[in-house]
C-alpha cells in the first residue's frame, strides 16, 4: 500500500501553529521532537486527542520557515488557491466548533453535488476547504 503520509506546511512559529491546529481545528499533536540543528520535527493530524488514529490520514509536518525565501511563502503556499482539504463526517458540528474557536471562514457553507463545503483560512492565510462529502 502506498499513500501520502505527510505534507509540509511552512509556518512562522512552531508553538503558535501547534496551538492553532490542535485547539482551533481539533487536530492532535503526533510528534514534537527537537532536532540537532535547533529545529523541531512537529507533526499534527486530524483526530481528537486520545484517539488512536495515527497513520490513518495525511499528517502535516509543521516546518518553521528559514530564510527570506521560505518566510515569503508562509500563508501563501498555493498561490491563493485552496490547497488543503479537511474532510468531516459532521459539517455542522465542525463548522460551529471552528467558528467558536475563531477560525475565519471566507464564505457561508454551501451545498454542492460533491458535498457541503466552506472555505476557511488557517492562522497564516492558507486556504482550506472544510468538506463533508456527499453520500
Amino acid at each position: 500500500m502506498r499513500r501520502v503520509a505527510l505534507v509540509t506546511l511552512v509556518v512562522d512559529d512552531y508553538d503558535e501553529a501547534v496551538r492553532f491546529y490542535t485547539d482551533a481545528l481539533g487536530f492532535r499533536l503526533v510528534e514534537d521532537e527537537p532536532r540537532p540543528d535547533g529545529s523541531r520535527w512537529v507533526v499534527v493530524e486530524p483526530g481528537a486527542r486520545g484517539e488512536d488514529v495515527t497513520g490513518h490520514g495525511t499528517g502535516l509536518l509543521l516546518a518553521r520557515a528559514k530564510g527570506e525565501e521560505q518566510r515569503a511563502r508562509v500563508g501563501d503556499q498555493t498561490g491563493g488557491r485552496v490547497g488543503f482539504f479537511l474532510h468531516t463526517d459532521d459539517f455542522a458540528r465542525d463548522h460551529a466548533r471552528m467558528t467558536a474557536a475563531g477560525v475565519t471562514f471566507l464564505e457561508e457553507p454551501r451545498h454542492e453535488p460533491y458535498g457541503t463545503v466552506a472555505v476557511f483560512q488557517d492562522l497564516y492565510g492558507n486556504r482550506w476547504d472544510l468538506l463533508q462529502p456527499a453520500g
